[in-house]
């Protein structure tokens, strides 16, 4: 009877360190935000650490960027006519919205000071507006596409004042002043919509349909790349997002469109290439474009 009881004992403590392993192992459930774009409806999605649908929001128009703000609201890009940007609550109540003279806008940052930065296309510039919707500085943005849609995706005013600009069309990240002089560039990425300047100084950049995420010193050499072939299952097709988390991980967005119901909507990615967690429900969606894990 004491080797059976004692066997049990070690039997269950066997079973209750594995449990802790497997607890340890198993990736964070993430609470997502997204926007839907392609053959799906343009809507905003918003799915609880289970993956269930818990909120969706269809913007005014043509949406494909936007921010989760501190305060729960959401700050978005429309793209229609009118064109602007417009921040709601976790709702759908508006509370601010420009209404721009441009022909497009799609992306939009709200900046430390309380304006917000609007990427405009047809003329190309980065507009600072304040909270009453009131231009405060105009900064030209520099390139060679002459059509008005794929001018200029996301713009992010970084530390020193000048702003950083993905150039989709060109496949060009740009670096101006506020005068709009270029100071830094990097070419080649073909679609990109994104790039972000790390703490490090050098860029993350999204590269679009060359299915992969770089980062690139200031003198322009790939301190780190993660590319498809890195995680075939995730049928990478165009790298359209990405989120730094808070611990140091990446979360990426695939917009799989032509590639719909294959691979996964969005994954997470460590420094060393790891794929953590992925996410994908294509009975929910077929493609989305800006994916952002909230409470980040």
């Amino acid at each position: 009877m004491n080797i059976t009881r004692r066997i049990l004992s070690l039997l269950a403590l066997a079973l209750s360190f594995s449990a802790l392993v497997s607890a340890a192992d198993a990736p964070a459930k993430r609470r997502l935000l997204f926007t839907e774009y392609g053959k799906g409806p343009n809507r905003f999605i918003e799915l609880d650490g289970d993956g269930k649908l818990v909120w969706e929001f269809k913007p005014p128009s043509t949406t494909v960027i936007f921010q989760a703000l501190p305060n729960g609201n959401i700050l978005f890009g429309y793209g229609g006519q009118p064109t602007g940007v417009r921040e709601i609550t976790s709702r759908g109540e508006t509370v601010f919205d420009y209404v721009s003279k441009s022909h497009q806008v799609f992306g939009c940052e709200r900046l430390a000071n309380g304006n917000t930065l609007v990427a405009e296309q047809g003329p190309c510039q980065a507009v600072e507006v304040n909270p009453k919707g009131e231009i405060v500085h105009v900064t030209p943005l520099q390139t060679n596409i002459e059509g008005t849609h794929l001018q200029v995706r996301n713009v992010h005013k970084l530390a020193n004042g000048n702003i950083l600009a993905a150039h989709e069309g060109e496949g060009a990240v740009r670096e101006v002043d506020p005068q709009g002089k270029v100071v830094w560039e990097y070419t080649g990425v073909t679609n990109t919509g994104e790039a972000q300047r790390l703490a490090n100084g050098n860029t993350l950049i999204c590269c679009g349909t060359q299915k992969r995420l770089i980062e690139v010193t200031p003198d322009k050499q790939i301190a780190w790349e993660f590319k498809a072939e890195d995680a075939p299952e995730l049928n990478i097709t165009w790298v359209s997002s990405v989120q730094q988390l808070k611990n140091g991980n990446y979360l990426v967005g695939n917009f799989i469109r032509g590639q719909e119901g294959k691979g996964a909507h969005a994954f997470e990615v460590t420094r060393d290439k790891k794929v953590v967690w992925k996410w994908a429900d294509h009975s929910l969606i077929k493609s989305l474009t800006t994916v952002r894990a909230l409470g980040e």
